[in-house]
């Protein structure tokens, strides 16, 4: 199997010189693309949405403190505990079930130590160009499922223009700015293709007539409402283990950022450090009261879409998604925005996400005359994009999606033999 050569470093922009109006700009492009999931595990689970945007905005800055100010990722509230935080929020409550996370965010701290004890090197072996490549796009394409939905899902009936009318005058404007557009328009495509979308929201009655009562009557200022933990055994029990899914997830998702960006952050920082500081800010948010924080794909894809890969830009996305857990107003706006103007911008983000994945096969010159490639990559794609979902042993928690897709690519990776013995030529075929 060939290894893959250093990561390229692609050619961003020259973040150090914008000026400051720019970096807000760019900032608050990173916390709209982060608004919708953010918002969408509170509500599902039973848990304050301007609790959870505060909270993201407080894990993603410990986040950056504890590795070292350089990785460019956004912490949004995470969809792996769903199912246990929303059973532990109605059986046992909202300060059982931050308990739970807390324990969750500890397991973290855990693998932290262990990677540390036993070197990041022997779990890097475990993540070869032939694994990460497919669990990228994974990643990508596994979303690709919420875009297309988003898009076509309208909030108001007899519109002037259909649901995909509007998602698509987004994704065209989104387009036309990243590849035509010239200096800060070209920067912020996502921002431009938001903006150019809710405007057209509005124009042609896409928006919800209930959600622009609720941003006129919404206050400007008003404190999320935070609770305290409490310990609950059972609530621990319940939630805690899903971090054993999210350890894997979170490899993918700082391998899949540091090949946007062109840089290794599994060895520096180093994948210990980023454990440590995922579960301490995962925890930072479950002490407020709110959802499990986890890194994000949305973010990346903005990454990859504008070669803007400052960390500071990330930063001030954390900055305006505090703001917006503190202003009701500001929450309110966002809220408002169509389903099909999120759609249209997640199309092009989750897409790219999955390209990078493609990319990282090429660069690699993986062989693909080889079956034990074909294979390998085939597991993880059907599996990871299937809906193939296992029960862990002793546990109601369920390994799906990309970490059970990088899992079996893992297995196969070790097992298949990774030189074939010579055969006749129809060996090849497969």
């Amino acid at each position: 199997m060939t290894q893959a050569p250093p990561p390229p470093v692609p050619a961003p922009h020259p973040t150090a010189a914008l000026p400051p109006q720019r970096k807000l700009l760019l900032g608050a492009q990173h916390a709209i693309a982060m608004f919708g999931s953010t918002v969408l595990v509170p509500i599902l689970v039973g848990l304050p949405p301007s609790l959870a945007l505060f909270g993201a905005g407080i894990a993603t800055l410990i986040f950056h403190a504890l590795s070292g100010w350089r990785v460019p990722i956004f912490l949004g509230s995470s969809f792996a505990f769903i199912a246990p935080t929303a059973l532990v929020v109605k059986e046992m409550g909202p300060a059982a079930a931050a308990g739970g996370l807390i324990a969750a965010g500890l397991l973290y701290v855990l693998f932290s130590g262990l990677v540390r004890l036993f070197g990041t090197e022997r779990i890097l072996q475990l993540f070869p160009p032939i694994v990460t490549g497919p669990v990228i796009m994974v990643i990508g394409l596994s979303l690709s499922n919420v875009a297309v939905k988003q898009a076509g899902t309208s909030v108001v009936e007899h519109a002037a223009l259909g649901s995909w009318g509007v998602a698509l005058i987004t994704l065209l404007a989104a387009v036309i700015a990243s590849v035509f557009g010239r200096g800060i328009f070209q920067m912020i495509p996502i921002l431009v293709g938001i903006v150019v979308g809710y405007l057209t929201a509005l124009l042609t009655g896409n928006v919800d007539p209930q959600a622009l009562s609720h941003l006129r009557s919404a206050a400007w200022l008003g404190l999320p409402p935070f609770h305290a933990p409490e310990l609950n055994w059972q609530a621990v029990a319940l939630i805690a283990p899903v971090a054993v899914v999210t350890f894997i997830e979170h490899i993918g998702d700082v391998v899949v950022n540091g090949r946007v960006v062109g840089q290794d952050f599994l060895k520096n920082p180093g994948l210990s450090r980023t454990l440590l500081a995922d579960g301490i800010a995962n925890m930072s948010s479950a002490v407020l009261g709110g959802p499990a924080a986890t890194t994000y794909a949305e973010n990346t894809g903005v990454l990859a879409l504008t070669r803007v890969y400052d960390p500071a830009i990330i930063r001030i996305a954390a900055v305006f998604a505090i703001a917006f857990g503190f202003s009701p107003k500001l929450a309110a706006l966002l809220a408002s925005l169509p389903p099909s103007v999120l759609g249209g911008v997640s199309i092009l983000l989750f897409g790219m996400i999955a390209s990078v994945g493609i990319r990282t096969l090429a660069e690699a010159q993986i062989d693909f005359a080889h079956s034990r490639n074909l294979i390998v990559v085939s597991l993880i794609l059907v599996l990871g994009l299937g809906g193939a979902a296992f029960k862990l042993p002793g546990s109601q928690q369920e390994l799906s999606g990309m970490a059970l897709a990088a899992l079996v690519g893992i297995v196969a990776n070790l097992l298949l033999p990774a030189q074939r013995p010579e055969t006749d030529a129809s060996s090849d075929r497969v």
